[in-house]
């Protein structure tokens, strides 16, 4: 005997469509790579998503056809992560960090049809658009009557251009919550590098469980400034998990230097803010010599590498900011453990905490997580066994884009 719940699909659109109705006028606040402050809401970002969902329907893109990104955090860039998924689309955000052979072969492999950059990125596009020719369609994210002159790219428009003459209306289609959403790369692994293609589905379960109170702990009455690029595993999943909560974004454009972060959090109240410990690093340094502090920053996750104990130190003992060291994968898209401090460690010393703390804790409701020997035995869960970790659940990957790497999984679970 099934259920008689209402079966809805488990769809991006449905996010951005939430933030618009019950938090709609919760501020979506960027430092754009012009240097300037701008300024929009989630109402304002859901009606830029439906103009993109038009534009792309506008070049005849296909369901699953992949749009890629070269793009720092910022309201256009998340426009464009429900805008494309929200249509149909998949979302490819590209780390331009990697070298331009990689770029182009990444791009070439994803068979991206669309290239939407900004204009920071304008040298790099027009070093690799030669080599990519799948794409036939390239946006920089700037204004109207902002496009360089002979830039030599092909069919180069401005987002504004693009956008600005469609319907702020917009049926969002429905499919499967199975479908493919977005796609990233990783370089860590052997040979050419690799993509985790997630699905509506597996989003929207990462998007919960991040904002559950011992993982991230988000919610409507925080001010959140992603530092961690959206180009790094979807900014951990903190997009959607903001639209999901309603919360304050703030993006920080191309300026991760200490005294931009720094002010930054400080202008717009930021309460809660998210990281690799390099970014944290200029932010402290920056902050100590100038005998500043923070008036409304309570906590940080830090992943990416692991968290140097002087950091967590100095945010916590100097700063009053509490420390949520994390550990994931692109292939877990990312979450797979955060460290909070359970009920029975509160009456702990400040030294025994922080050893806690120095860990990046315990698996999220989501992940199962084991650790095998070299035999291929599942070790005890003591504290003292070691071996290698075998991660599943509903937003691990199966397999790679295009069955690369053939079968990456031992017994149902991901190496």
């Amino acid at each position: 005997m099934l259920g008689l719940m209402q079966n809805q699909p488990l769809l991006i659109s449905s996010l951005i469509d939430f933030a618009e109705r019950h938090h709609g006028d919760a501020e979506v606040v960027s430092r754009r790579v012009e240097g300037d402050i701008h300024r929009s809401t989630w109402a304002g970002v859901a009606r830029r998503s439906r103009q993109v969902a038009h534009a792309l329907d506008g070049m005849n893109l296909l369901f699953s056809d992949r749009v890629a990104t070269l793009a720092w955090n910022g309201y256009r860039h998340l426009e464009l992560y429900f805008g494309v998924s929200g249509s149909g689309r998949v979302l490819h955000t590209i780390n331009p960090r990697l070298h331009p052979d990689q770029i182009a072969w990444i791009a070439g492999h994803a068979e991206d049809q669309v290239l939407c950059f900004d204009a920071t990125f304008l040298p790099l596009v027009q070093a690799v658009h030669a080599r990519c020719p799948s794409i036939r369609h390239y946006v920089m994210l700037c204004e109207s009557g902002k496009l360089p002159a002979d830039t030599g790219i092909p069919n180069l428009v401005a987002y504004e251009d693009w956008i600005g003459g469609q319907p702020t209306a917009y049926d969002w289609p429905n499919f499967d919550e199975n479908s493919a959403s977005s796609m990233c790369y990783t370089s860590g692994t052997t040979g050419n590098p690799k993509a985790a293609l997630y699905s509506h589905r597996s989003t929207i379960l990462h998007a919960y469980a991040a904002a559950l109170p011992d993982v991230m702990s988000l919610s409507a009455r925080d001010a959140i400034l992603p530092v961690v690029p959206m180009f790094h595993v979807n900014a951990w999943g903190i997009p959607y998990s903001a639209a999901l909560v309603g919360s304050k974004l703030v993006f920080p454009g191309p300026a991760l230097d200490g005294k931009s972060v720094y002010e930054l959090i400080e202008a717009e109240k930021v309460s809660y803010a998210a990281g690799v410990p390099t970014v944290w690093q200029m932010l402290l340094g920056h902050m100590k010599p100038n005998n500043l502090r923070f008036s409304t920053l309570k906590r940080t996750v830090i992943g990416g590498s692991a968290c140097p104990p002087a950091m967590i130190t100095a945010f916590n003992d100097d700063y009053g900011v509490e420390v949520l060291h994390a550990w994931g994968m692109t292939e877990m898209s990312p979450l797979g453990t955060l460290c909070t401090l359970k009920n029975k460690h509160l009456g702990m010393s400040s030294g025994e905490k922080m050893k806690i703390r120095l860990k990046q804790g315990r698996a999220i409701y989501g992940v199962d997580m084991k650790i095998v020997s070299g035999e291929g035995t599942e070790q005890p869960w003591d504290g003292k066994a070691y071996g290698d970790l075998y991660v599943k659940g509903p937003w691990i990957v199966r397999e790679y884009f295009k069955g690369e790497g053939g079968d990456p999984l031992v017994d149902g679970w991901f190496p």
